[in-house]
């Protein structure tokens, strides 16, 4: 698992640490790695044009320590100081007695434009807003350049706690970032605009619970539900979906090629595309008598497709079992009973139905998509899956957000989200809690969308076929 810790817990940690050390030698195991994560990326060292964009602070002095040890292998690196009154003193002796050249913003503009490798050194991790000054353009300047571009810790003009980017900001090829992934690495807008992360590890002691949290394979794999010899369809559980109309019949028939792929040991079907669903999926049992009287489940799923008819809806969260809350089910519930079960429930919206629950702008919850899935789990006491570029899930109950990236822009397609639904309501009905119903969902979800994509545009059924071959990659 990969965990993100906020920028003051970093420099609380930092801090710590340097009171243990000879003064200097923290910054000498960032500027390391550093050095060492740009040589890899040059392959060839000797002979190639550096130039760090040296801000004021300890991160400018990263960049500048990095680039003496650079010049020191033959690199011929030159410094821009953006603020000569505030540029580290020791890193700029450094560079100069390796050998590298250090100059003022007058002219970078011809020195990016010829540099195989420019470090953005200009902010550090408790920047807020975006760049300001000349650093716009030497940004600009470096976007457009044939140079790979390496942030320091975090790209320059990013939040480091938000993943919010609130005007320009570096947009990197590799990100070294020290100790820790901090949350703008892992959240998107922030983390289109980091590249690929590297970690190096510099020795920080670090609490047992961050900010936000990733899970990779392992963790996955330890989540999903295996069945057991004494095993039977109604032990692995049941899954309801009440979805579809008559409009909508597809929502219907999506959501349960989710839900048969999810774990659970059977699926019942409640709506009006019962014959659609049963031609489709002839193992999944289906009634058109309503939730009450479908049958027992362990879960239910209710939304997807269901236009304006707020029935299913009602009947559904009065239960008490686990119920995701999909699509049309998210305009159609009230609030007031939302906040009132006492059984899980977990809410999967798009930014734009969060946008809606919340009474904001869509443009709102896409540049803040971290605080708008906190303030949604706060403000409805639910589970809530924030779907996107990166999938957002946070509990009720607050505590560290997952983040799921596993995903690819082929699935931005009609029924996607219906597939999720299914998939995850399923986990739901095998006994997960809800936030790792949905973080396992999205990840297998992710890879499925990978796999059936697999460079070209694809369907939302080749979503569903696909998750068997997600699981097995995971537990493999």
């Amino acid at each position: 698992m990969r965990t993100a810790y906020s920028v003051e817990t970093v420099r609380a940690a930092e801090r710590e640490l340097m009171a243990r050390l000879p003064e200097g030698a923290l910054m000498q195991r960032a500027a390391a790695g550093l050095a060492a994560a740009c040589a890899d990326l040059l392959g060839r060292v000797y002979g190639k044009r550096v130039v760090v964009l040296a801000g004021s602070g300890d991160n400018g002095g990263d960049a500048l320590y990095a680039g003496a040890r650079l010049a020191r292998r033959g690199a011929g690196v030159t410094a821009v100081r953006l603020n000569p009154e505030r540029v580290h003193g020791g890193g700029l002796a450094a560079l100069r007695k390796a050998g590298g050249r250090v100059v003022d913003v007058s002219g970078a503009a011809a020195l990016i434009e010829r540099a195989d490798l420019v470090l953005d050194g200009i902010v550090g991790i408790g920047g807020k807003g975006g760049l300001r000054g000349d650093a716009v353009a030497l940004a600009e300047v470096a976007d457009r350049a044939r140079a790979a571009v390496v942030a320091v810790d975090l790209p320059s003009g990013v939040d480091g706690d938000s993943g919010e980017v609130r005007g320009a900001a570096v947009r990197a090829d590799l990100t070294v970032t020290f100790g820790t992934y901090k949350p703008g690495l892992l959240v998107d807008p922030a983390r289109e605009y980091a590249g690929v992360v590297r970690l190096v590890d510099i020795g920080l002691e670090l609490p047992a619970v961050g900010e936000l949290e990733a899970l990779q394979h392992a963790d996955v794999a330890a989540l999903l539900p295996v069945p057991g010899v004494e095993s039977d369809k109604y032990r692995r559980g049941v899954v309801g979906v009440a979805a579809g109309s008559a409009r909508y019949p597809g929502a219907a028939v999506l959501s349960v090629a989710g839900a048969l792929r999810g774990g659970a040991g059977a699926v019942r079907y409640v709506g009006p595309a019962g014959d659609a669903v049963i031609a489709r999926f002839p193992e999944t049992l289906v009634s058109d008598q309503g939730p009450k009287h479908a049958g027992r489940v362990q879960a239910w799923v209710v939304g997807p497709g269901a236009g304006d008819d707020a029935g299913a809806v009602t009947e559904v969260l009065a239960g008490e079992v686990p119920v995701l809350l999909d699509a049309d089910g998210l305009r159609l519930a009230d609030p007031e009973v939302v906040r009132g079960r006492t059984a899980p429930t977990l809410m999967t919206p798009h930014a734009g139905e969060a946008a809606a629950l919340l009474g904001v702008a869509r443009e709102e919850v896409e540049a803040g998509r971290l605080a708008a899935v906190r303030e949604l789990a706060a403000r409805y006491r639910a589970t809530v899956l924030l779907k996107g570029s990166t999938t957002l899930v946070a509990d009720a109950g607050g505590g560290a957000v997952r983040v799921n990236a596993t995903g690819t822009s082929w699935l931005a397609t009609a029924g996607s989200g219906d597939v999720l639904s299914g998939l995850v309501g399923s986990l739901l009905a095998a006994g997960l809690p809800a936030l790792d119903a949905g973080s396992a969902g999205a990840y297998l979800h992710g890879l499925a969308g990978r796999y059936a994509a697999d460079g070209a545009p694809l369907g939302a059924h080749d979503v569903a076929a696909a998750i068997p071959a997600a699981w097995r990659d995971v537990c493999d």
